[in-house]
Order: C-alpha cells, then structure tokens, then sequence
C-alpha cells in the first residue's frame, strides 16, 4: 500500500509541537527517536492517530514513535526535509536524553548503542548455524543417521556453511570491540585490532581452557612470563562478550587523555601504540581473566535458577519480556544470550523470547480476527505479520497495548510457553529470527518440544483475546 509520507511527517511535526520543537531525529528499525525541547507541547491523542502511527511513548529522556519496519525509514527521511534537521545517528539522539535517564537506564543503553549494529551479523551466522545444525543432526530426517551420512556429497556444502556461520562468533570480540570503540569515542580501527588480538591463534582458545585448567587430554595453561617476575594467561576470548567490552571501554578512555595531550605533530606515532600497549596487557592481564569468571559466576547462576525452579524462572521470564522491550532493557539479554552459548553450548533464554514474540503477534491477530474497524483489522494484521518474525512494537504499541487485554492475553500465553520450555530445557545453539522461523536455530534434539511450545504461546492468546474481546469491549459482538 502506498503512503503519502510528506503528509504524514507534516502532521506528525504539527502534533510534536512544531518544528522548533524537535531538536534532534534519529529512527531504529520500527520507532522515530525524537530529542524535544518541550515534551508537554506533544498533542499525543492527534498524534496516535495519523496514519501509520501505531503508538507513541517517552522513555529514557527522547519521545518515541511507532511506526513499523521499512515505513519508518521514509517517513524520517521526510521529516527531516521539512525540518531541515542535521542527520543524527541513533547514539546522538539518545544521547541527548541520556542525562534524564536513571543509571539502569543509561547501561541499557549502551548494550543497545554496542549490540544494535552487529545484530545482523549474528542473526546471519545463528541462521546459518542452525542450518548446519539440521543437515549434521542423527535422526531428525532419517532414522539412526544424519544427511552427511546418507549423502556424503554434501560434506563440502556443511563445511562452506559452518565456515559461514562460525566466522562471526569466532571473531565477535573484533565486532563488538568495533561497534563499543565507536560507542565510547574511541577510534573503530584499534577496537578491531583489540577484538582480534583476544583471539589471536597463538592464545589457547576459549573453547579449550576448561580442559586446560582440569589437565585433561594433556592440556596445560601457557602463559606469557614476563621477565620472570610475573606471568599473564595466554588464553583467548572466543565468543565472549564482557572482556572486549570493558577493554574497549578502557582502550576509550585511554586513547581520549592521550590525544588530548600529545601534540598533533606526533599523535599518529604515539597514540595507537601507546593505546593498544597498554590496553592489551589490561586486557590479558587484569579484565580478561576477572570478566572471564565474572560471565562464568552470572550464567552459572541463571542455569541455577532455571534447573532449580524451571516454573518459576519461565514464568518470571514470559510475563516480564515484553514489558522490557517497552522500556528498552531487553538489548541486555543479547550479552547474556552470547555468554550462555559460549560457557554452556547454549542459550535457553533466547527460545523464551521467541514465545513472548509470537504471543504478542497471536494477540493482534486475535484484535484482527474480532473488530470489525476496517483500519483496526489492516493495523492488526501486519502487526501480527511483524511480530511473527521478530518485530513486536507494531503490535505491542499498535493494537495490544491501546487495548490493555490482548496485552495481557500475550503476557499469558509467553508465560505459559517459557514454562513449557523451561520445564523441557530447551535450547538455542545460536541467535536467529526470533519468530517463526526460530526453530532453525534450536538444537535439533529440542525443536519438537520447541515446537510444541510454539503453539501454545500462538493459541493461547489468540483464544484469550477473542474470548476477552466478547466480554470485555462488547458482550456477545465483535470489536467494533
């Protein structure tokens, strides 16, 4: 359907209080990230009901508006031309509110500003992954043997794909050192160049240290002895998430007070040099083996908690999703997601996400299935389309949220499916498409039961927003 976006933006900017009221634009894959002088001049009842607005909020110091993948593109693009706002990147703006934001909200924001960009590089290599994963599985096509076994041919096509899809998280410090150097003001390149030396080859990789630690298979600790005096881990960082953060952070600080003081004739010898000296002996010596253990401590405490009370932390997990893709916290699951596949081969916190995704999609498509609102039906139904492969705001904001009741009918059904998971240990090896094609990326072995869950978290709400929707909006009538 074609959109008259050059209208849509000018009521937009009407309904925000006028151009001079803007003071800085960005959008992420589904909101406009607006920075406003006043947030009180904002007219949001006319706002939320311009065409393709699905819902608006303000959170975390910026004023936020729904419109959906691929829309909100061209609709920012003509707001800026009737505003004449300089280009902003998303970090910009939210920096811009960052100082009204509390210090929980200011750490999720970093999660997001770091993990946003490489997202599809690891949605890419989970898809591929889990591709990998179906061809190498024993019995999920044919009895007692894999696809590799029945059609040896298609070894040189597993081995293309694995090679595909382990290249980003074999290298994930170097994206993550990219994307956190560019996020804490430091120079991309020596992030890349940190990144990669936490995996250089000549490191004991990751993968190896705990049976180097416990000398199996006549596996020892090496260790670089400096001087005799003391001696620092040669051990790598594959696929792990805080030691690259925290160093780039640092690499950051440090790069900062050194161009700040060298003179401009010299920075170019001093600067990177110096930085990356410095930051690689923190980084091998001090924040690599503390955050090592650290990520060990936190997701040997959340498998505590999910072998200990699976009920309990799928309950928990499936009701309080969706209210944290609300206000943002959800970005920090990515790095817990990460150190799980790292440290445990697997991830169970992502399949319950993909519950609490599809649950908000079931309950617009139970709104679609009962109004009868011509523009209510068309909004529900490419919410629903939306959250079924990934992307919820549309529905959360759109359609479950201005209802309240499809909302709580999502929460339900998520609950109810992350229980089913939990209770059934099921896991991800890798991040993919969190919808329904999520199941490429679970281990094999789990997909029925994952499956399973899938449904229950589809029916659940679809059935409680109709029968809510009979009750609740008009008894015995479909929404009108």
């Amino acid at each position: 359907m074609s959109h008259d976006y050059s209208s849509i933006a000018s009521e937009l900017i009407t309904s925000l209080g006028g151009a001079d009221n803007i003071e800085q634009a960005a959008h992420c894959v589904t909101r406009l990230r607006l920075a406003l002088k006043d947030a009180n001049r904002v007219d949001s009842a006319t706002l939320n009901q311009i065409d393709l607005v699905k819902g608006s909020f303000f959170n975390g110091g910026l004023f936020q508006v729904v419109i959906g993948p691929g829309d909100v593109e061209k609709v920012y693009a003509a707001l800026r031309e009737q505003t004449w706002l300089a280009a902003s990147t998303l970090a910009d703006v939210k920096q811009k509110g960052a100082d009204k934001g509390n210090g929980l909200q200011r750490l999720v924001r970093v999660f997001s500003d770091v993990f946003m960009p490489i997202l599809p590089a690891l949605i890419i290599a989970g898809l591929l992954m889990g591709i990998n994963n179906l061809i190498g599985a024993k019995g999920m096509f044919i009895a007692d043997k894999t696809l590799l076994d029945a059609y040896p041919s298609l070894d040189g096509l597993w081995s293309l794909i694995n090679l595909m899809a382990n290249t980003s998280f074999v290298f994930l410090p170097a994206l993550v050192g990219w994307s956190a150097a560019k996020r804490f003001g430091g120079s991309e390149i020596l992030g890349i160049v940190l990144g990669l030396m936490l995996v250089h080859p000549d490191l004991l990789n990751a993968w190896n240290y705990g049976k180097a630690v416990a000398g199996l298979e006549g596996q020892s600790l090496p260790y670089f002895d400096i001087f005799g005096v003391f001696q620092i881990e040669k051990v790598g960082y594959q696929g792990q998430i805080l030691p690259i953060l925290l160093a780039a952070y640092v690499m950051s600080v440090i790069e900062k007070w050194l161009r700040a003081r060298v003179p401009n004739a010299i920075q170019l010898l001093v600067v990177p040099i110096t930085t990356i000296v410095i930051t690689g002996v923190l980084a091998l010596a001090v924040i690599g083996p503390v955050t090592r253990h650290l990520g060990i401590l936190i997701t040997q405490g959340l498998v505590m908690l999910f072998d200990l009370a699976p009920v309990i932390g799928g309950l928990i997990f499936g009701v309080l999703y969706a209210p944290m893709v609300i206000t943002g916290m959800h970005h920090m699951f990515l790095a817990v997601d990460l150190q799980l596949i790292s440290t445990q081969g697997g991830t169970f916190i992502w399949p319950m996400i993909v519950m609490s995704n599809l649950a908000q999609g079931s309950a617009a498509l139970g709104v679609f299935y009962m109004s009868r609102n011509l523009r209510e039906r068309s909004m529900a139904s490419t919410s629903a389309i939306s959250a079924y492969f990934g992307i919820t705001e549309p529905a959360m904001f759109g359609i479950n949220l201005r209802y309240k009741f499809p909302f709580y009918a999502a929460l339900t059904g998520s609950a109810l499916g992350s229980i089913f998971l939990s209770l059934n240990q099921v896991q991800a090896s890798a991040i993919g498409v969190g919808g329904l094609p999520g199941f490429i990326s679970i281990i094999p072995e789990h997909i029925p039961m994952f499956v399973i869950g899938m449904l229950v978290a589809i029916v659940v709400p679809f059935a409680l927003t109709c029968v809510l929707s009979m009750k609740i909006i008009r008894p015995g009538y479909r929404v009108a």
